[in-house]
């Protein structure tokens, strides 16, 4: 028997005053209810209702249950409506992972707008270019970059998919040049990513590609350390087109060879599972698909 059903069921009967207008109400037969009430005597072996030919009345047991009946599904029912609610305004704190380059040159590109309009979610931030055990750490997803990522327990949605692209200094171009092709690229000066070993993989427009080896002048295992060595005039360098956008736009830094990219890489948000997804998680992971999708790499020269 399902109580909560037939605490309801009792409820429109003792307040419906008779069998044949709670089975209006419920859009039911008199049988029905009968028999509904009858298993919930037997069920709780007290007598609920005296029947008589004037109608019904409820027993002091059966007055004693109407209350507490009424009770327990105002409960029942400010619970649903809170849940509602919740996925209705997203709210609570949102504990996140990003990588460092997300966190220190991408964030001011989309968080402003995020807590705009989430003001009831409070953000916790970890920038960490480590891969993070996401339950462990307590997290409520990742935002991940990679060509693809390995097979995991964790659900992946991917966000979008960038092109790397060739960025120098203004600095840098003064005093050395713009490379005009693939091949002049050996008289400049590299800078390397640690994970992208000896060479680049380049790709056009028209789906050529080309890999190049070099040796870098300069090799770091940081995404933020090559940056600074791009922005401060040291070479050519680089990287996902989200992470250079604002310095592109502001002239800190110039494209190097813009009909060519250095590879894809594709963003995503990782979390731990996939079922009764929080709203504030399916709140964030939507706006940021959102933004990603919506950015758009400059016209090419």
């Amino acid at each position: 028997m399902d109580q909560l059903s037939a605490m309801r069921t009792y409820r429109c009967i003792v307040e419906a005053g008779s069998f044949t207008r709670a089975a209006e109400r419920l859009g039911t037969t008199h049988t029905s209810l009968s028999r509904q009430l009858r298993q919930l005597e037997e069920h709780l072996g007290v007598r609920l209702l005296n029947r008589n030919s004037r109608g019904l009345t409820a027993t002091e047991a059966g007055q004693r249950y109407y209350r507490d009946c009424l009770d327990i599904l105002e409960r029942v029912d400010a619970a649903r409506q809170a849940l509602s609610a919740d996925a209705a305004q997203p709210a609570g704190r949102l504990r996140l992972s990003l990588p460092h380059a997300v966190g220190a040159l991408e964030l001011a590109q989309w968080l402003p707008e995020f807590m705009r309009r989430h003001p009831q979610i409070e953000l916790d931030l970890s920038c960490d270019d480590r891969i993070v055990d996401l339950v462990k750490g307590g997290f409520d997803l990742a935002i991940r970059i990679s060509e693809a990522l390995a097979d995991s327990r964790l659900v992946a949605r991917e966000l979008a998919a960038f092109e790397r692209v060739l960025v120098a200094a203004p600095s840098y171009v003064a005093r050395h040049g713009l490379p005009r092709a693939i091949a002049e690229l050996a008289d400049h000066r590299l800078l390397a990513y640690a994970g992208d070993g000896r060479g680049l993989a380049l790709g056009s427009q028209r789906g050529e590609e080309l890999s190049v080896e070099f040796d870098a002048r300069l090799r770091v295992d940081s995404i933020l350390s090559l940056h600074a060595a791009a922005v401060a005039g040291l070479g050519i360098a680089a990287f996902t087109f989200p992470t250079v956008r604002d310095d592109l736009a502001a002239g800190r830094l110039l494209r190097v060879l813009p009909q060519h990219h250095a590879g894809r890489r594709r963003y995503y948000a990782v979390y731990p599972n996939a079922r009764q997804l929080p709203p504030k998680v399916r709140a964030f992971v939507e706006y940021l698909r959102a933004h990603y999708a919506a950015a758009a790499v400059p016209p090419q020269d």
